[in-house]
């Protein structure tokens, strides 16, 4: 069980800070805010007090696209998550 400031997910649920998309195209035009998707990896910030979640503090992760509660907290964009919406542990 991991730990963010005052932010203790619960049970079965995981704690991500979204990773931002590039906002350089590979070849080299830039994208406004308004096109860029919906970002779908992340970094592990804290993890719920469930025995069987097989994530830590600090993996990335691929999630589903939609899924979770997204919040602000002291200026960081956060989402909160259940383990199941995580697709993949990205290394």
């Amino acid at each position: 069980m991991a730990k963010n400031n005052n932010i203790q997910p619960l049970g079965t649920r995981i704690l991500i800070r979204p990773l931002e998309q590039e906002s350089k195209t590979n070849s080299g035009l830039f994208l406004p805010e308004t096109a860029k998707e919906k970002p779908q990896t992340g970094e592990v910030v804290a993890i719920g007090d469930d025995e069987g979640i097989k994530l830590k503090v600090k993996d990335k992760v691929l999630f589903a696209k939609y899924s979770g509660t997204e919040f602000k907290f002291d200026g960081t964009d956060y989402l909160l998550l259940e383990v199941n919406d995580v697709l993949a542990r990205l290394n």
